[in-house]
């Protein structure tokens, strides 16, 4: 067909000013969006783990880990095992002393982060993942929705997080399982705000509005086209509520209402020997001393993370 016969005809059937693209050339802006998007977050994570600050992180939650994961087998004694006189100095069989109530510290130490390692990522995890599913569904829904959910997560918002844990601990009795879940379900709120506010941009875009004009479902586009876009503060976000929630919980079983006695963890043993710390510090000392280990490497990796996210969404 010529372009003279082509003139006369409506942009609907003309295929030179209104006919249908090709296939390839409609669904170029999805699948470039997608893998744009997922080669940027790796090179924002790969950029902000060469950082001497992440890698410093890394080297003190490494060196945590070793020691949560090897330590039980390196042990001298059983951990709730009665084998000296309260309060002993470092020396002799006692390379770190005993505690209030005569248990060796050393082996206490290194039996002492397991918990508080499982159930912080356990925390951590369950409150990210809800909070980015609560966050993602109040900004693709929008509307009614989306008010509904914000609302919802404004009023968890006015509870402190220990507070909201305490209130429920209190009543349904202390368990590890449980704890892990209150002190998660307590992150959901920060996390949902963090990541509505990520996702909106991103919802906005062609490709996103390209997948809804072509009727996929929602879960696909959520997940396929939406989620690669907000990996870098999703990721940042993991870090800070992973560093929060080693706070929270070994703060918990300092107060008595984390995990219970005579299980070795590092919260307690503060909380156990703090009467005793004018005449044998180390009870007191060293668990803390690994608390803020666990906790100065997550933070650091986290904030190296979000650093390297903010220089990159400058240079845009």
């Amino acid at each position: 067909m010529t372009t003279d016969q082509t003139a006369g005809l409506p942009p609907s059937e003309n295929p030179v000013i209104g006919g249908p693209a090709p296939l390839d050339t409609v669904a170029a802006p999805l699948d470039t969006g997608t893998a744009a998007g997922g080669r940027s977050n790796l090179s924002v994570l790969s950029r902000a783990v060469r950082t001497g600050q992440a890698r410093l992180g890394l080297a003190l939650l490494a060196a945590v880990g070793l020691l949560v994961v090897l330590g039980p087998f390196f042990a001298p004694y059983a951990p709730d095992a009665i084998i000296g006189q309260p309060l002993e100095g470092p020396g002799g069989k006692f390379l770190l002393g005993t505690d209030i109530l005569g248990r060796d510290v050393l082996s206490r130490l290194l039996h002492g982060g397991l918990n508080l390692s499982w159930m912080a990522i356990l925390a951590a995890g369950l409150g990210v993942f809800l909070g980015c599913l609560v966050g993602l569904t109040a900004a693709y829904k929008g509307g009614a929705v989306d008010a509904l959910l914000m609302r919802a997560m404004d009023v968890l918002l006015s509870f402190p997080e220990i507070i909201f844990v305490l209130l429920f601990v209190s009543m349904l009795g202390r368990s590890t399982l449980l704890t892990a879940v209150l002190v998660g379900v307590a992150f959901v709120p920060g996390v949902s705000r963090v990541m509505r506010g990520a996702a909106l941009p991103v919802i906005g875009s062609e490709y996103v509005l390209w997948a809804k004009a072509n009727g996929l479902p929602p879960k696909q586009i959520l997940v396929r086209e939406v989620l690669p876009g907000v990996t870098s503060p999703l990721m940042v976000e993991t870090g800070m509520r992973l560093v929060w929630a080693v706070s929270a919980i070994a703060s918990l079983s300092y107060l008595g209402f984390g995990i219970a006695p005579p299980a070795a963890d590092w919260g307690l043993m503060v909380g156990e020997n703090q009467d005793g710390l004018s005449i044998a510090p180390l009870p007191v000392l060293a668990p803390i001393v690994l608390i803020l280990m666990m906790a100065l490497g997550g933070n650091l990796v986290a904030e190296s993370v979000a650093r390297t996210v903010g220089r990159t969404e400058g240079k845009r």
